[in-house]
């Protein structure tokens, strides 16, 4: 086992240093080139976590097949909540860092420029991981010159969810709802869209902005960032085409101020949801709420589809988590052996078989997993399809039709690519959309803006890195 030890040139008080210029080179990472990543090598001691929680069966079922790997010689000792990048940074700045870290894969880039992270090449290779399992582009998230810094897991992703009642009044399908035709999709909008007053009763279509920008840019054919992530395209024509057209939804709902105080006071997670509450018409959102769906409103009538390109064809926009070993971490191979079983296709598969049996019980359709794992996808996807033709599910079953929607958009997911700059990026393309939002701008100028400042982010970013 290795030794926790401290490291020289940046020192505790100079941890705001790191953070604002990357001082990697006043970290000394500890070679790991002597630690024996196999799995046949008997552990023991404490790993020490970061940013992960017992939140649910998912990542019970999960740990408890990773701390089996460790062995009973191993505890695992976690600091729940989401990461803190600012106070994990000042901890490897000390010279003390926790042993492995759950982390947004947006962060993985920035925190490896930064010199704080340690390639995990050696890890996978030595532990049998086979890299080619992972969604190709969840694990360009996490690659950064060459290396891999981070262990994948998990996608999340937007489906196109609509009211089937809302459709059917106003002699509507998912087509004119689901991206496909923006035209159709406006005149949707404005037919389910009811106000009284100042009152917006019924929003016909949620764009979701300022959160789903990359579905629309993309959905317009356009990516926000190259695909090395170097060069930032907020100011190209389609991305600018894709705000306008986003943000003109609202204009038949009373604005978007009057959209955020709906979504603001809205039940998310209760029975009187939006579309329960016949509130909503359609919107593009994340693929975990068909759980929360069928789980407060089972009866409720709701249709699911892949959003779509306007050329007809499924598309996504992608994010998730990943498992990550610090610079300079006491117990590399702990952290190695806990991440690697925890994206196991056989850690997913246990997770999955969970969730179905329980559902079962309750006549619940088991609606799958996004893993980030293209083995586990395809086999938790059958467990799921097997189980509704078990309970007599037709192809027409809301929930069936949702699982077929998920896999279909996670089939066709981008995500972000990595870079230095990843969270000064967003930030960017953020502000620009909320002052169109807000009527502070014209897409136009907001995203010129958002386009110098975005790309001003990326060249030093980089720069700092290629030093």
């Amino acid at each position: 086992m290795s030794v926790r030890r401290s490291t020289t040139g940046c020192g505790a008080v100079l941890a705001v240093a790191l953070l604002a210029t990357g001082c990697a080179s006043g970290i000394q990472p500890r070679d790991d080139s002597q630690v024996d990543y196999s799995l046949d090598v008997h552990l023991s001691g404490t790993l020490d976590t970061m940013g992960f929680g017992l939140g649910d069966d998912v990542a019970t079922v999960r740990d408890a097949d990773a701390e089996r790997a460790l062995g009973h010689d191993v505890h695992v000792q976690m600091a729940q909540g989401a990461l803190d990048t600012q106070a994990f940074l000042s901890a490897v700045a000390a010279g003390d860092p926790p042993d492995l870290v759950y982390a947004s894969r947006d962060d993985i880039g920035s925190l490896a420029t930064q010199g704080a992270l340690l390639p995990l090449d050696r890890c996978l290779a030595g532990s049998g991981t086979d890299t080619r399992q992972f969604r190709p582009t969840a694990l360009a998230q996490v690659t950064a010159d060459g290396h891999v810094y981070g262990v994948p897991e998990f996608n999340q992703l937007q489906l196109a969810m609509a009211s089937t009642r809302l459709l059917d009044r106003d002699g509507l399908t998912m087509a004119d709802v689901n991206g496909s035709d923006w035209r159709a999709m406006a005149r949707a909008n404005e037919a389910m869209t009811a106000t009284t007053g100042a009152r917006l009763d019924v929003m016909g279509v949620d764009a979701k902005l300022p959160d789903s920008f990359w579905l629309w840019t993309l959905a317009n054919g356009a990516r926000p960032i190259s695909e090395d992530g170097r060069t930032a395209h907020l100011d190209d024509p389609r991305v600018v085409e894709a705000v306008r057209f986003a943000v003109s939804l609202t204009e038949p709902e009373g604005g978007f101020d009057r959209v955020k105080a709906v979504r603001d006071a809205a039940d998310l997670f209760g029975e009187d949801n939006p579309f329960a509450a016949g509130e909503l018409g359609a919107e593009p959102m994340d693929n975990w709420y068909v759980n929360v769906l069928e789980d407060v409103s089972p009866d409720v009538r709701l249709q699911f589809d892949a959003f779509r390109d306007r050329r007809g064809e499924p598309i996504a926009f992608a994010g998730g988590s990943a498992w990550a070993i610090p610079v300079n971490a006491a117990d590399p191979q702990l952290a190695c052996r806990y991440a690697v079983t925890m994206t196991s296709v056989q850690a997913w598969e246990d997770a999955a078989r969970a969730r179905l049996a329980e559902g079962t019980k309750s006549g619940k359709q088991f609606t799958g997993l996004l893993t980030a794992n293209t083995v586990a996808d395809a086999r938790i996807e059958r467990m799921a399809l097997d189980q509704a033709a078990e309970q007599g599910r037709g192809g027409d079953d809301q929930w069936v039709q949702a699982v077929r929607a998920i896999y279909t958009a996670n089939e066709h997911a981008v995500s972000a690519p990595a870079n230095p700059a990843a969270a000064e990026f967003a930030k960017a393309w953020q502000d620009g959309v909320n002052r169109v939002l807000n009527g502070q701008a014209s897409p136009e100028a907001a995203m010129r803006d958002a386009q110098r400042v975005a790309q001003r982010a990326l060249d030093e970013g980089w720069a700092e890195q290629d030093r």
